[in-house]
């Protein structure tokens, strides 16, 4: 590929086209990004690719109508090419009366924080191949281990431009490391497979690809043999691996674009508890190494750590310029977007709080429970808060762990699980959305 030009001066230039051609303002975002995949399985490369792309977007203003049109084409002639095609089709769309860009001294203006997402030193083809074949290796080393469904190793390096007709243009650019490996365990129809995989800004935060292919291979080892569980109401403990998916869960109830519609079961809940007394949820997009960070949202906003729900207390939607306006508040500065859609509101580096007693304690004084390593399918209805599962993991009896459980389902509605959860000690910034260990009392589980 040819080299790039300045992304910030080719954004001026397709803003300056759009103006003189009638829009009333318009901004442009520019994404660039390479990466290097490699797969194997059972010791022989499956896959070794580099792939390198960079994308265009426009969107444009004409009086309360917008238009976004996107392209992989920098040449001079395409540009007004999108220019041309935008103002066409902004010109024959409904009014929007939130759409607009922000007003200038809303602007972020620096400076910009120290997030060190970037990570200047390329992995080579042979790093990555090494990292992969080491954590296959570690994991078809376990006992018990008798095939591997592959092992991965990827590197990513983005950058992100955003300028706009209102006087704002950043830049910024961000590395992911990531070593991924699933393997089987046991024989014929009682095979069972797990997996492990470790995501990282810099590739030296990265686990020790033997430790992943070993805790894949275990995980997988302790899954054989399992039994269904009774059907039951019980206390349910959620791993950290499958917790975080509460803390999305709970981020889509608030996000301002469904509250906006009030299609959410939490849009009546401002101000009042939605979590146990004591936990919070934060977003946080100033992360030191965050995989989520970023200095400035998908309209120029500056943004900051936000206590979404603060010790139970819901306390802020998530708001992005148009769901603030339509609901009469301010952006919270979470907005999102690609090249070829206009901005809509989404977390960052989102996380639930930790507690003060560990994982052990938690489960302590259950007689009888489920711990939760696998979810499987998205039954949840984002209107009543009503949430069903499948899911897989350990029975727990007077507080151990004991055999695993698989083919069952637990169900509750969202409001009262938020509200009955507990959050363990160990919580750790693996995943870019994190939990620590959590328990919910009174879930129902059934063995299907």
């Amino acid at each position: 590929m040819s080299e790039s030009p300045n992304p910030l001066d080719l954004l001026s230039d397709l803003l300056a086209r759009a103006l003189a051609k009638g829009a009333d303002s318009a901004d442009a975002v520019y994404a660039r990004s390479d990466s290097v995949s490699h797969a194997q399985r059972m010791g022989q490369v499956e896959k070794l690719e580099r792939s390198e792309s960079r994308d265009l977007g426009l969107r444009v203003f004409v009086g309360k109508k917008q238009a976004v049109v996107s392209s992989s084409d920098i040449a001079s002639e395409t540009l007004d090419t999108m220019v041309d095609r935008a103002i066409a089709m902004a010109r024959t769309v409904p009014e929007d009366p939130y759409c607009g860009l922000a007003d200038p001294d809303e602007l972020f203006a620096g400076p910009v924080p120290d997030l060190d997402i970037f990570d200047s030193a390329e992995p080579s083809a042979e790093t990555l191949i090494e990292r992969a074949r080491a954590a296959e290796g570690a994991a078809l080393a376990v006992g018990g281990v008798t095939n591997s469904e592959g092992a991965e190793a990827d590197w990513g390096s983005a950058e992100i431009a955003l300028a706009a007709s209102n006087g704002f243009s950043g830049t910024y650019r961000g590395t992911r490391h990531s070593v991924a490996v699933s393997v089987l365990a046991g024989e014929g129809t009682g095979m069972e497979s797990d997996y492990e995989y470790c995501i990282s800004v810099f590739g030296e935060d990265l686990d020790a690809p033997e430790e992943i292919g070993r805790k894949a291979g275990e995980k997988a080892v302790r899954r054989l043999n399992p039994q269904k569980g009774p059907t039951e109401q019980v206390p349910v403990i959620y791993d950290p691996r499958v917790s975080n998916g509460l803390a999305r869960h709970l981020a889509g109830a608030i996000n301002g674009a469904s509250i906006a519609r009030g299609t959410s079961f939490l849009k009546d809940k401002m101000g009042e508890q939605v979590l146990t007394s004591g936990v919070s949820l934060v977003d946080d997009p100033h992360r030191h190494r965050g995989l989520r960070s970023k200095p400035f949202d998908a309209e120029g906003l500056p943004n900051g750590v936000l206590n979404l729900v603060d010790n139970g207390i819901l306390k802020s939607w998530v708001l992005d310029l148009s769901a603030a306006r339509k609901l009469g508040l301010q952006s919270t500065a979470r907005a999102s977007r690609g090249t070829s859609s206009p901005p809509s509101p989404a977390t960052t580096n989102l996380y639930l709080t930790a507690g003060s007693l560990s994982p052990q304690e938690l489960m302590a004084d259950v007689a009888s429970g489920f711990y939760i390593t696998n979810l499987m399918g998205m039954g949840i209805n984002g209107v009543t808060g009503d949430y069903s599962r499948g899911a897989s993991g350990f029975w727990i009896e007077n507080g151990e762990l004991t055999h695993p459980v698989s083919e069952m389902t637990i169900a509750g509605n969202l409001k009262d699980m938020f509200l009955n959860l507990t959050p363990a000690d160990d919580l750790e910034f693996r995943y870019g959305i994190d939990a620590p260990t959590v328990r919910i009392d009174g879930m129902t589980v059934a063995g299907t």
